[in-house]
């Protein structure tokens, strides 16, 4: 495979996936991103997802992922599910959403071949994972091989924040010159709310505490 010049960035508009968009504007000639109606909760990040792409003139698609919400109830998708304060002592927490990222790579990966594309980018990250299994580099790694394997088509699957943390993520994003639209444009926040969120759920708590990391090392 020549080198590549296209991507597939999997896109939700929270802090993650919109630091890795830019990251692959920087790198590839052309990227499109990719996002998935799983019947979430906080739908407002889909139109976070395409008012980014929109504004940053990046080739956007929304795909119906509904199946996935009647198969895997929790509490991002679940009104009558509040999402976990802390993580549990054993098992994964209940805004962990069975077979996400592996459906939604899949996916992507069908989307890709179809656009002779063969890299796909996803923020995941082994470093701030909040028990998510399907965010290891083990799973990335041997996903990459079944879709190569079950196409016939070679993919590289593209993690660059696996192994650094929300505060190495913040400086990531500060190095890119998108520090404040990932600060006050995405949507990270369990709760819907956008920029530094509702502040009291595990993914704005995560978010904050790497950012007030970050701000205290850039002084």
């Amino acid at each position: 495979m020549s080198k590549p010049t296209k991507a597939v960035v999997v896109f939700s508009g929270g802090q993650d996936s919109t630091t890795c968009l830019f990251w692959a504007k920087k790198k590839y000639e052309e990227v499109i991103a990719l996002s998935f109606d799983y019947g979430q909760k906080h739908s407002d990040e889909l139109i976070c997802a395409k008012e980014i792409c929109k504004k940053y003139g990046v080739e956007h698609h929304i795909l119906d992922m509904a199946l996935l919400n009647q198969l895997a109830p929790n509490s991002l998708t679940r009104a009558d599910i509040e999402v976990d304060k802390e993580a549990p002592e054993t098992g994964t927490p209940n805004s962990f959403v069975d077979g996400r990222n592996m459906l939604f790579l899949t996916f992507a990966a069908v989307f890709a071949k179809q656009r002779d594309i063969h890299v796909l980018v996803t923020g995941v990250s082994q470093s701030d994972f909040s028990g998510y299994p399907d965010c290891r580099h083990v799973f990335i790694t041997s996903l990459e091989t079944t879709l190569t394997l079950a196409m016939d088509y070679e993919f590289e699957v593209i993690t660059p924040l696996m192994w650094i943390d929300k505060k190495e993520t913040w400086k990531m994003a500060d190095d890119l010159g998108v520090f404040d639209v990932i600060r006050q444009e995405t949507l990270t926040c369990y709760n819907g709310v956008r920029g530094d969120g509702c502040g009291d759920c595990p993914a704005c708590r995560l978010r904050r505490r790497g950012m007030e990391a970050y701000l205290s090392e850039r002084k």
